[in-house]
């Protein structure tokens, strides 16, 4: 069973209050999840369905067995993809995603000279 600490919900909380994310805009499911894990997966709701109302935003997160971890990760994850729509390249997540683009496109020039 997954545990989140007290420290990163606390984090979690500081986060959705800086991009003004409220519980009252979120509407929230459970859902029984799919895939492999047999008998359990398929009788219990664990699987978090996340929609932030006023973007119109969804999340669906089935990372963990545990429905409060569940919960954790899609706030985690509605948090990154607002800050992405509000952000654009500035976000860390984009800054991640160009680095990467980056360094593949180093790599491939590399293998092209030695070609």
């Amino acid at each position: 069973m997954t545990t989140i600490s007290v420290a990163k919900l606390n984090a979690l909380a500081r986060r959705m209050a800086e991009l003004e994310i409220s519980e009252d805009q979120l509407n929230e499911r459970f859902i029984k999840g799919s895939g492999s894990g047999g008998q359990k997966i398929n009788k219990t709701a664990s699987r978090v369905y996340l929609l932030h109302k006023p973007t119109g935003t969804e999340i669906k997160c089935q990372r963990s067995r545990s429905q409060s971890a569940n919960r954790f990760f899609a706030r985690r994850e509605l948090c990154d993809r607002i800050e992405l729509l509000r952000k654009g390249a500035d976000s860390p997540q984009q800054q991640a995603i160009d680095k990467i683009r980056k360094q593949k496109q180093r790599r491939r020039r590399r293998s092209a000279r030695q070609s």
